[in-house]
């Protein structure tokens, strides 16, 4: 590290949406390893004063550790943009265009990346009959870190009931069977693929209680599939706008190879804590968890 002055810098963690706890848990891995790394950090938990408290600390940079709503879907990029202040990760437009789920697909299908076949439904309608023959899965459209996934099975009785925090639109979409795949995008170079284990459905107790999920990284897969997955995932990336850190996920069905490799999302803000899966594979490509924050906050800018 050069002897230059630091970068003061504000993280931003908590917030109001639904994945409120990760991001708190993603926010302060990452401040404790900006202190390690020598800088001078602030943490933020993001509420309606965030411009205020943000006037108050007067940072040089912005760590945006959000999660869920609010956070990576433009609105706080918005913000940090008219204050001047440069921030990591995703811009505005790429911000909310990767969480609203069916126009992220849009983008995938004009570039010629693959996905499986979904709608956008009202919930009432979802929840009178079935709006897609089973098995598929209903999910909330603009939420991520798998809240509110419902899996209904090929065999299912009838519709789901759909609890009440899940909003009056939701997407459905078809179910792609086989093995949940994940790839990291930092900058522009796609750092490996990991292979999620698990013993159900990758929901959201899978992703964040301790024995959930176990992973696999670099992932055993096929070469082919492999590459794909690196190739995909850069395209993803680009074609959506995105800038500093993401994560694309895939499922792959290996009985039909290649053609069995979908695009399920791209998430603009992945989990940060060292055991994360962006993180994970980071390290596997030789970067400590401090080195990678530290590489997102000299990647900070405005204009994202």
């Amino acid at each position: 590290m050069s002897s230059r002055a630091l970068p003061k810098v504000a993280v931003l963690l908590g917030g109001p949406s639904a994945e409120r706890e990760v991001s708190l848990s993603s926010g302060r891995e990452c401040a404790a390893a900006l202190r390690g790394q020598g800088y001078e950090v602030v943490e933020v938990d993001a509420g309606p004063d965030l411009s205020a408290r943000l006037g108050e600390v007067a940072p040089d940079v912005v760590f945006n550790a959000l999660h869920g709503r609010w956070g990576e879907d433009g609105c706080v990029q918005g913000l940090l943009e008219w204050l001047r202040l440069p921030y990591t990760h995703s811009g505005v437009l790429a911000s909310a265009l990767a969480m609203d789920k069916e126009r992220t697909k849009q983008v995938y299908r004009d570039a010629g990346l693959p996905v499986v076949a979904s709608l956008l439904a009202r919930k009432a309608d979802v929840m009178a009959g079935h709006v897609m023959a089973p098995p598929y899965v209903v999910k909330p459209y603009n939420e991520g870190s798998s809240v509110g996934v419902y899996l209904v099975h090929e065999e299912a009785n009838g519709p789901p009931a759909l609890s009440d925090e899940m909003p009056d639109v939701v997407m459905v979409e078809a179910f792609a069977p086989g093995r949940e795949l994940t790839t990291t995008v930092m900058g522009d170079r796609a750092l490996t693929v990991t292979d999620i284990l698990t013993d159900g459905w990758y929901d959201y107790d899978a992703k964040y209680k301790e024995g959930g999920s176990r992973h696999v990284v670099p992932a055993d897969i096929p070469s082919e599939i492999f590459e794909a997955c690196l190739d995909y995932a850069r395209r993803a990336h680009e074609v959506l706008g995105c800038r500093g850190v993401s994560r694309t996920d895939f499922r792959w069905d290996e009985a039909r190879g290649l053609d069995g490799l979908i695009l399920l999302e791209t998430n603009t803000q992945p989990g940060m804590t060292p055991t994360s899966l962006a993180p994970e594979q980071a390290q596997v490509c030789g970067m400590t968890f401090g080195e990678l924050c530290q590489w997102m906050v000299e990647d900070a800018s405005c204009n994202r």
